[in-house]
């Protein structure tokens, strides 16, 4: 049998994070000696880049600084730089006039699709991984198989010296829920909406950023709909940006975070959630209350927040939902007759363990059963299993809250090159490790 095409690293998965590792490789790759070159690929499930495509609202803008995009914090003088996209399309100027450092999310994915585009030779999309299989030499796991599904069904395999998953998030609904024809995830939002005609009632449930703009959406575009937000929150809760708050997403906190005790991770962790999790803008708080306020003064009641609450049971129909809802405070009960439930109850981290098999079970745990992964994000394995297995997300407890997220992405990709290099200067000595500052 032939051997499979062999690359330094493989990357599952060709979001934000992997997209950022194959420019770090690009840029890299292009100072390099011939000897010294990074070989490369990715495999992504979906047919081409994609990103969150079901929230692309409109007016929906970025959560962090247009500086945290693929590149800057790793190399500023990046061609793959969110303002050398913008001088490209002729809209520089017009952003800096702007003088706002949050873009819109739409303009944010089509940068991403921009730089994307520019390394499409190092991804094949419509590459679904079902398997990852140790190849052992002298006893020793060197390599790893890589068996991925087209959507003709043909399996291909590529071996890889370094493995970099990174999985993404999949959609959390509430617990018994099932998506259906009229019940989705906020995921699907943009694919879904379309279907609807003149609904009378729909009912948002969750408390953060995505299900404030999903309320605020669905306000706006059906004029004659009462859309009813449910959560378990007293109110929508701010999102703190504040200055000092944000080092928190600092390169720097990561440090200081990997190295401190469980019980200080902790209270980091609960410190600071605010800037992260079911927390909304406050432009957008301030929006839905002045909408609230609006409706009392007229007399016609069509944006209705149902806080201190849950949805208690979900029962389908031909004609729509039947959605209780149980107050948290005095368990009285009121029952909803719904055209659409839009359930914006956040996401999980994808499990990557699941893809590796019988690699799984020599990768080492802590006493809580999660991962043990190093500093530069290489889980750690048994000391027969030479190949490098890295993360590009479900290191939160590792690494802190910015362990998948824009904030710290190009700092992240920079950390894991260096780091795949730096095992690879045994047999190349001359190589200098890759710098998280791209120089």
């Amino acid at each position: 049998m032939p051997q499979p095409p062999v690359f330094d690293v493989l990357g599952v998965g060709f979001g934000p994070s992997n997209l950022a590792l194959a420019i770090a490789v690009t840029e890299y790759n292009a100072a390099a000696r011939p000897e010294d070159v990074v070989t490369a690929h990715f495999l992504e499930r979906q047919p081409r880049f994609g990103w969150h495509r079901g929230m692309l609202l409109d007016d929906a803008t970025m959560q962090v600084s247009f500086l945290k995009d693929l590149v800057t914090l790793r190399n500023p003088t990046s061609p793959f730089s969110f303002l050398n996209y913008l001088h490209g399309q002729g809209r520089l100027v017009d952003f800096v006039n702007h003088k706002n450092l949050f873009p819109l999310r739409v303009e944010f994915h089509d940068y991403f699709e921009w730089a994307a585009g520019q390394v499409d030779d190092l991804v094949s999309y419509d590459h679904d991984v079902v398997s990852v299989r140790p190849v052992v030499e002298d006893g020793v796991v060197t390599h790893f198989d890589v068996g991925s599904r087209t959507s003709s069904g043909e399996v291909e395999v590529r071996r890889a010296r370094n493995l970099v998953l990174a999985t993404g998030l999949r959609a959390s609904l509430p617990d018994g829920v099932e998506p259906s024809e009229r019940v989705w995830h906020n995921r699907d939002f943009l694919h879904r909406v379309e279907a609807l005609t003149d609904p009378r009632r729909l009912v948002v449930v969750g408390a953060g950023q995505s299900g404030a703009e999903v309320t605020a959406y669905l306000h706006e575009r059906f004029r004659g709909a009462e859309v009813c937000a449910v959560f378990a929150r007293y109110g929508y809760s701010p999102a703190d940006d504040s200055s000092f708050a944000n080092r928190i997403f600092d390169p720097g906190a990561v440090d200081d975070y990997y190295a401190a005790p469980e019980d200080v991770k902790r209270k980091l962790m609960g410190y600071h959630a605010n800037t992260n999790y079911a927390v909304v803008d406050n432009d957008l708080i301030a929006d839905l209350y002045r909408r609230v306020y609006r409706e009392k003064v007229l007399g016609v009641r069509r944006l209705r927040v149902l806080n201190l609450s849950r949805v208690a049971e979900l029962v389908e129909s031909a004609d729509g939902v039947r959605v209780t809802v149980e107050s948290l405070s005095s368990g009285e009960r009121e029952v909803l007759e719904a055209d659409a439930v839009v359930c914006a109850t956040g996401y999980r981290e994808a499990d990557p363990m699941d893809l590796l098999g019988e690699l799984a079970g020599r990768c080492r745990r802590d006493a809580e059963g999660r991962l043990r992964v190093g500093r530069d994000y290489r889980v750690c394995t048994d000391d027969d299993v030479s190949g490098g297995l890295y993360l590009q997300g479900g290191t939160e407890h590792t690494h802190g809250i910015s362990s998948s997220l824009l904030s710290n992405t190009s700092v992240r990709v920079a950390e894991i090159l260096s780091s795949v290099l730096a095992r690879r200067e045994a047999a190349v000595p001359s190589q200098p490790a890759y710098a998280a500052t791209g120089r």
